[in-house]
């Protein structure tokens, strides 16, 4: 049977790959971004996020979530494993409102990377500029993509799947090439999840559900592969929510399932509903032991806006 070696999470926000003393590029974005009531933001914000905006905390974060990253992709390469399964979400890049699944695989051969088009200025190029250099294209493991939608289907799991790609995979499955593993080739599988765009996001108890149903399905793989699952995206943002992130952590440390399917769906909106990603990936490592590596709340406005880094592996 196949070996699932290690599980993995990580945000994968802009602001990990720009350098501490640009995050100010991320702030003149926040304060007109249509998804953010900058000036009502402004007033609701503690008093405690004077001291979080500091150059001094800004490096002090960045330093922090850069040594994690690192942490991980070592403990990943350490793993051997022959294909990662990513629980991620698509903005946009491979599914438009025409077509946007809940859930989906693709389980085509080739995996191109979507990149940005046309000119990149601001946050978008700082954030490129620390990109480790990529091939254009991956390759997918046909084989184990197409028995999960087959298992899954199986077991009264409606999954969506895809074997051609209209941008190619999004920076949610491409942060394991351009960060967690540069340069590396092991293939990916992409689980999508559709935690953006309303009326169709999945709650919390469906994402658990689809973990438990894709640890299971490898489980029962005639196959002596190793599989590393990761999760993808996260944790709150625009706003930070601290309180939130930690609840989430302490619930996944505990292996909680009942805290994981409480988590409140009204602040599970924008980025923050990356946060399903790793309620799916918190159904598939039960009976994983879990070790968070950093949470790091980086703070980047005195709106409170930002990003709550998490960080952690499952052996």
């Amino acid at each position: 049977m196949a070996d699932i070696v290690l599980a993995l999470a990580t945000s994968h926000s802009p602001q990990l790959s720009i350098a501490a003393e640009n995050w100010g590029l991320l702030t003149l974005k926040d304060e007109s971004d249509p998804r953010l009531d900058y000036a009502g933001l402004l007033k609701t914000a503690g008093s405690h996020i004077a001291a979080e905006i500091t150059r001094e905390k800004w490096q002090q974060r960045h330093n922090a979530s850069q040594a994690a990253i690192a942490t991980l992709g070592r403990v990943l390469d350490e793993a051997h494993p022959d294909v990662v399964v990513i629980f991620g979400d698509d903005q946009h890049e491979q599914f438009f409102d025409d077509n946007l699944p809940t859930f989906a695989i693709y389980h085509g051969d080739a995996l191109p990377l979507f990149t940005r088009k046309g000119k990149l200025s601001g946050w978008k190029q700082a954030e490129q500029t620390a990109w480790a250099a990529t091939a254009t294209e991956y390759q997918n493991d046909v084989e184990l993509s197409e028995y999960l939608i087959s298992w899954l289907s199986d077991h009264e799991f409606d999954i969506a799947r895809s074997n051609k790609m209209r941008e190619g995979i999004g920076h949610a499955f491409s942060f394991l090439y351009r960060r967690i593993l540069p340069g590396g080739r092991v293939p990916l599988i992409p689980i999508m999840v559709n935690t953006y765009f309303p009326p169709n996001q999945p709650t919390p108890g469906r994402c658990y559900s689809l973990g438990t149903s894709v640890r299971e399905a490898i489980e029962a793989w005639d196959s002596n592969k190793r599989v590393a699952l990761m999760a993808s995206g996260g944790l709150s943002h625009f706003v930070i929510d601290e309180e939130l992130d930690r609840n989430l952590l302490d619930a996944l440390a505990r292996q909680d399932a009942a805290a994981l399917h409480a988590l409140p769906r009204h602040k599970l909106r924008s980025g923050t509903s990356e946060i399903l990603n790793w309620v799916a990936l918190g159904g598939a490592v039960e009976g994983m032991k879990m070790t968070l590596v950093d949470y790091v709340p980086s703070y980047r406005s005195p709106a409170a806006t930002g990003c709550g880094m998490g960080f952690a592996y499952w052996t």
